[in-house]
């Protein structure tokens, strides 16, 4: 039997490309998921070098299980960015490395409840409306320490100089992202920093000595279990990160779905829904491992694949070497560093406003009825507990903020019922 190739795609997913091709298609995948992979670590307090290492790894890994079968690069996951930032600065690295690997534990699991028993049960846990404020949550999670560092300065006053290159960096992304065509378009953010970095050098602020003390080769910082950090339990980071494991799992297949799309194949069936889940489960606990963050599949290089119409898994691969190789350059790492925070926040009004009106689009585009009092009360605990940031702690476990608003919504979906006796006729 002749294998399937979908006659729409230049080089489908088994298609190998001359080498001159190969490595320019595959800096093209790197270039585009770059901005985004690197500014989850910036704004966590990570090492972008181990980010950038783990995600390629991640790639590669994810290709393996999946057969070679899935064209999805891995990069820094936006939704953990909250919780990383507020464990980096009370437990540090260890917290955030257990809460990555339990994230993938999270997602093994899940792998071979789906292996067992299907999938359905998913979509009855993780409805519309929980998953649609839920992200919302996490886009609206850091609000108010995004705009705090938009305006003041390392000495903790107020700087119109921090604001403007905030708002300019702001500017200019948008502009990006309304008026560039083609490939560029594919990169506003990537092109936003590195147009609010110029302003920011041109205003002063920017620190070059550490770039000029930088060696050009180095190995990433990594963060090693029981090397460079205690081996002990935060239950904190385990509460606090897995349940949203349970949210970017939705986000993964959603889209795998836009992949089915773009590749004319149902990739729930081949590989299969399991090995899509395990294949990401393994590559975050490879990631934590590491020291990086959680990973996910990525939007942005899924937008390449559409535009470009190259589908090749030994591309996406390629994009993966690239980005192992470019973590070993120190310069590269002390440049990113570099980058002050105003023009991280000045990003972030547009990154995280896009999260958070993703989730919103979801309540929308599944018309989820919030004149229903069931979906309202279920999205309006969501969003309260969520942006307040409300505690729940018994002995050393602790739920918080968006930990706590997403089993609230959970369990609320799952216990009230599909109308109020008010609404009963």
């Amino acid at each position: 039997m002749t294998e399937f190739r979908n006659p729409d795609a230049i080089l489908d997913i088994q298609d190998k490309p001359s080498l001159g091709h190969w490595v320019g298609l595959s800096i093209q995948h790197l270039f585009t998921m770059f901005g985004a992979t690197v500014l989850v670590p910036i704004m966590a307090g990570l090492d972008p070098g181990i980010a950038l290492f783990s995600s390629g790894l991640a790639t590669l890994v994810y290709l393996f299980i999946t057969k070679r079968s899935v064209p999805a690069y891995l990069g820094s996951s936006f939704a953990f960015i909250s919780v990383m930032s507020m464990l980096m600065k009370t437990d540090g690295y260890g917290a955030v490395a257990q809460g990555a690997i339990t994230c993938g534990l999270v997602y093994l699991l899940v792998a071979l409840v789906v292996k067992k028993v299907g999938a359905s049960w998913i979509d009855k846990i993780l409805p519309p409306v929980v998953v649609g404020p839920v992200i919302m949550v996490i886009g609206l999670g850091l609000a108010g320490s995004v705009a705090s560092n938009a305006m003041v300065n390392g000495a903790g006053e107020y700087s119109f100089k921090y604001v403007l290159v905030a708002l300019l960096t702001l500017g200019f992304t948008i502009f990006f992202n309304m008026y560039l065509k083609g490939f560029f378009s594919l990169i506003p953010i990537l092109l936003g920093i590195i147009f609010g970095y110029l302003t920011a050098c041109v205003a002063g602020i920017v620190d070059f000595q550490p770039v000029l003390d930088a060696p050009w080769f180095s190995l990433p910082h990594f963060q090693i279990p029981g090397k460079t950090y205690e081996l002990k339990i935060h239950w904190n980071a385990i509460t606090m990160m897995a349940p949203i494991a349970f949210v970017t799992m939705t986000e993964l297949m959603g889209d795998i779905m836009v992949i089915n799309k773009l590749t004319k194949r149902n990739l729930f069936e081949k590989p299969g829904l399991f090995r899509i889940i395990l294949g990401d489960g393994v590559a975050q606990i490879l990631a934590g491992l590491f020291g990086g963050p959680p990973v996910t599949t990525y939007g942005e290089n899924i937008g390449v694949l559409a535009i470009t119409k190259v589908h090749s898994v030994y591309v996406i691969g390629g994009a993966g070497v690239c980005a192992i190789i470019l973590s070993f350059i120190g310069k590269l790492s002390a440049l990113i560093l570099s980058i002050p925070q105003p023009v991280i926040s000045g990003i972030s009004f547009v990154l995280f406003g896009v999260i958070a009106s993703s989730g919103m689009k979801i309540l929308i585009d599944q018309q989820v009825d919030l004149n229903q009092k069931r979906n309202l009360l279920i999205s309006s605990v969501i969003l309260i507990v969520g942006v307040g940031g409300l505690i729940l702690q018994v002995g050393s476990f602790q739920f918080s903020g968006m930990a706590l608003a997403a089993i609230l919504g959970v369990i609320m979906n799952l216990v009230l019922p599909e109308k109020a006796r008010s609404e009963e006729k």
